[in-house]
C-alpha cells in the first residue's frame, strides 16, 4: 500500500539521516552516539510494516559491518536491548557488526534496537537478584544488594558513560523511556524537525544550547 511505502521510505531516509548525522558528530569530535531505532513497543507494529523495518536494520547493520567508511574511522558499533526478542536472523547481523568493529576506540555508535528503558532497569534488577541467590546468597542479603550502584553494573549500557546531551526530534517533547536510568542527570534539547529533515544547524543549536548551561547533577 502507499501507506507502507511511505512508512518504509521515511526509515530509509532516516538511516540515510544518520550516516550524515554521524560525520558531522565526527567534524565536532563528538566520539560516542547512541541512537534509538526500535524499541520494544515498535516490536508490536503490524507484521506487514514491522517486517520491512526489521530487514532495512538487518542491512544496514551488515553493510556496516563491511563500509570502508567504518574501518577507516575505527567506529566501532554496539547493539544495547533485548536482543531475544529479535528475529535470528537481525542478532547475527548485530553479531557481525559487533565483531567486525570490536577492535575499534575511535568512535563509538550505540544502537538501541529492542530497547526498553523500563525493561532495561527490570533487566538489570533481574539479573542482579538472580546472580546473587545463584551464588547462595540469600534472599533478605540479595535484596540489600539492590543499590544504584549495583544496578548500574548490570545495564545494557554497564561499560558506557551517561549520555551528556539527549536530542529529541519531531516536536515530542518526552522521553518515551530511551536510557532512563542514565539520563537522570543528562540535559536535554528538543528539536522540532523531523529525523529525515534534522539539519547541521539544528545539531550544532543543540550544542549551543548545551554549553551555555550549568550542570548540577542533582544538586
Amino acid at each position: 500500500s502507499i501507506g507502507l511505502m511511505s512508512i518504509l521510505e521515511g526509515h530509509r531516509l532516516g538511516a540515510k539521516k544518520l550516516e550524515e548525522v554521524l560525520t558531522w558528530c565526527e567534524e565536532l569530535n563528538i566520539r560516542m552516539v547512541s541512537i534509538w531505532i526500535l524499541s520494544t513497543e515498535n516490536l508490536q507494529r503490524p507484521p506487514e510494516e514491522l517486517g520491512g523495518l526489521l530487514q532495512l536494520i538487518e542491512n544496514r547493520l551488515r553493510a556496516a559491518a563491511h563500509d570502508p567508511k567504518t574501518h577507516t574511522k575505527r567506529m566501532r558499533i554496539r547493539a544495547i536491548g533485548k536482543q531475544e526478542l529479535l528475529p535470528e536472523s537481525l542478532r547475527d547481523a548485530i553479531r557481525e557488526a559487533e565483531e567486525a568493529t570490536k577492535e575499534y576506540d575511535s568512535f563509538f555508535l550505540n544502537v538501541a534496537v529492542g530497547y526498553g528503558g523500563r525493561q532495561e532497569i527490570v533487566d538489570a534488577v533481574q539479573s542482579l537478584l538472580r546472580e546473587r541467590l545463584e551464588q547462595g546468597t540469600s534472599l533478605d542479603a540479595a535484596i540489600e544488594e539492590v543499590t544504584s550502584d549495583n544496578v548500574g553494573k548490570y545495564l545494557y549500557t554497564y561499560d558506557l558513560p551517561d549520555p551528556d546531551l539527549i536530542i529529541r526530534t519531531s516536536g515530542e517533547v518526552r522521553l518515551s523511556g530511551f536510557l532512563l536510568w542514565q539520563s537522570a542527570y543528562s540535559e536535554f534539547y528538543f528539536c522540532d524537525a523531523y529525523w529525515p529533515a534534522f539539519r547541521r544547524i539544528d545539531l550544532l543549536r543543540a550544542i549551543r544550547s548545551y554549553q551555555q548551561r550549568e550542570r548540577r547533577f542533582g544538586f
